[in-house]
């Protein structure tokens, strides 16, 4: 603090309040000392906010999704994971809560701050139109919006995103190359950013081919639903060949109800699961997915968050785009 005072050609108390973003100092001497701050390198400690009472020295993580689809999802145990690794290390805790949805999420936010309860928080499932962002810079809580893509509307919160559209994209010119035209999107949730930039790219691809039977069908992430859908396209006049599934769990009851059919996997239909898991490898055959290090993309928001914590500006961070792992589940069109 002495030195930031020094060289800034202030107080202390001055460095104190503007580094603590209090006020008692102009603009321009808040901006001249954590100009200074960044030049010596200085960041505050968390964990002294919170011995100090200026910090929860908690993080705030909340999901607005249907509870039953929760247990088997692995993406979300493998992004805490990833969370909870950064947070150790930094001697943060984590506040978890399932909420019912979007308005009982932003009601929570609101609780949170009014408590003092959390630091910042973590966000996840970002929609299309979404008041969390809106909310989250009114309350002033650092936020890392996990999914979202670049937003310039909210540049106080920071983001980290892959590109959904290129993974996309990379599945339908390997099913398209494989000799299949008629593919089904079996997507997640309706109102989420990134199954509606998946869907797009879809579309967009399909047109760009020539291709008039391909389509997205929304559904809540559920293993029921998965294989309510693919029961349902692969009963009409003209069943896909290929079936893209948003989950692995979709993916593995999708092959289970195909079967069920008399479908063979990969002879009568292909199948893709946009999150690789161990379940993709306990099944036969074996589902050809999307892989990505998960874990390392909640180790990545982590860090972006408790930068946010110690002063550090917003950023948008995109992580490796998925990459399509081959399998035993794809293969050439052969009807």
């Amino acid at each position: 603090m002495k030195d930031i005072a020094r060289r800034a050609g202030v107080s202390e108390s001055a460095v104190s309040f503007a580094l603590n973003g209090r006020p008692g100092v102009s603009e321009a001497t808040r901006a001249r000392v954590r100009r200074v701050a960044e030049e010596l390198g200085w960041r505050p400690s968390t964990a002294a906010r919170a011995l100090s009472g200026e910090g929860a020295a908690t993080v705030g993580l909340v999901l607005a999704r249907p509870a039953h689809t929760l247990g088997v999802d692995s993406f979300f145990l493998q992004l805490v994971s990833g969370i909870q690794e950064v947070l150790a290390e930094r001697h943060l805790g984590l506040l978890f809560q399932v909420a019912e949805d979007l308005a009982d999420e932003c009601a929570v936010y609101r609780r949170w701050w009014a408590e003092h309860r959390v630091d910042g928080v973590l966000v996840v499932d970002p929609r299309t139109d979404d008041p969390r962002p809106d909310l989250l810079d009114e309350l002033g809580l650092p936020a890392v919006v996990i999914g979202g893509a670049p937003d310039e509307r909210h540049p106080g919160l920071s983001t980290v995103w892959a590109d959904d559209g290129a993974a996309m994209a990379s599945v339908v010119g390997e099913l398209y190359a494989l000799g299949h035209r008629r593919v089904v999107h079996i997507a997640g949730l309706a109102g989420l950013a990134h199954t509606q930039r998946r869907i797009r790219t879809l579309r967009a691809e399909a047109e760009r081919r020539g291709l008039t039977e391909v389509r997205s069908v929304t559904t809540d992430y559920s293993d029921a639903e998965g294989a309510a859908v693919t029961r349902r396209v692969l009963s009409g006049a003209a069943p896909p060949t290929a079936l893209i599934y948003d989950n692995d769990v979709m993916a593995v009851a999708g092959v289970a109800a195909a079967t069920e059919l008399g479908f063979g996997v990969p002879g009568d239909v292909s199948v893709v699961a946009w999150e690789d898991s161990a379940l993709c490898r306990m099944v036969k055959p074996w589902l050809s997915a999307l892989s990505r290090d998960t874990v390392g993309f909640g180790r990545t928001a982590a860090q972006e968050l408790t930068s946010l914590l110690d002063g550090g500006p917003a950023r948008t961070v995109q992580v490796p785009v998925p990459r399509l792992i081959g399998r035993d589940s794809t293969g050439p069109h052969g009807r």
